[in-house]
């Protein structure tokens, strides 16, 4: 696969990432993957999304190569993941880690509260106030996206914050959208996690994500002597490599197996 990076310079002070290693080599390696613009495209709308057809396939394969140490890490509850792909016996963490669905096992644990009704109701009386934002609600969490408004961004932030802090919660930045959340909910506390079971421990993990809050992921891997691959342009980042797009996670999963079976 071709690296891209020299096509297109980083912002000036932050270095160029390399493109990863192959994947060829899977026997000491556990894989962390983000879903949204990591294996999916980013859509305007959270349930537009349209996954490849093929993934699941590909998804299915490298985690028998890997011998099941391979997980979803999203922002998406659990739920939602399975209404759009089918991943069975795939481990999952849903809600930024509030829920944990080991490999082959049931519906998934819960690993903490969900929001109260009171903060959701703040959170519902924000979208209308500033109006044309999205709330998008989770299991445990609410996010206002203001991809359709950019120009409402330090709004949605200001008025976000402020539930935060009345309720206690965490607040998340993601591309063009804002979520609360209980506390202790990160993607880095999900690989935490996985990495505890016996069939990640002592793996080598790598984490592939695109947003910001893959970051927590990114810094949680390199705890265990792996390392971050960031998808999508060059930013500050924990990762140590870098992927273009969607279409280059995937040919770099694909190519990982091909490299394997030659």
């Amino acid at each position: 696969m071709t690296d891209k990076t020299a096509a297109y310079p980083p912002p000036a002070g932050i270095p160029a990432l390399p493109a990863p290693p192959s994947l060829a080599e899977l026997c000491d390696r556990s894989l962390f993957l983000d879903f949204d613009g990591t294996l999916v495209d980013i859509a305007p709308h959270p349930d537009a999304i349209r996954p490849d057809p093929t993934l699941p396939a590909l998804i299915g394969t490298l985690a028998d190569r890997l011998g099941g140490r391979l997980a979803i890490v999203s922002g998406r509850s659990l739920a939602d993941l399975d209404r759009h792909i089918d991943l069975n016996g795939i481990a999952m963490a849903g809600s930024h880690g509030g829920e944990i669905r080991e490999a082959g096992k049931g519906p998934g644990q819960a690993h903490g509260p969900a929001l109260s009704p009171d903060a959701r109701v703040a959170m519902e009386a924000v979208a209308d106030r500033l109006g044309g934002l999205m709330l998008e609600r989770k299991s445990f969490g609410m996010a206002l996206h203001y991809r359709d408004r950019p120009e409402m961004e330090q709004a949605a932030l200001h008025e976000a914050q402020a539930i935060a802090d009345a309720f206690a919660l965490q607040l998340k930045r993601g591309n063009m959208v804002v979520e609360l959340l209980p506390p202790g909910f990160d993607k880095g506390s999900a690989v935490a996690r996985f990495m505890e079971t016996p069939l990640f421990r002592g793996s080598r993990p790598l984490f592939v994500g695109d947003d910001v809050t893959d970051e927590d992921g990114f810094g949680a891997v390199l705890e265990h002597g792996g390392g971050g691959i960031l998808v999508g342009a060059e930013r500050s980042t924990k990762a140590l490599w870098r992927l273009e797009d969607v279409a280059a996670v995937h040919a770099w999963l694909t190519q990982g197996l091909t490299e394997r079976r030659s």
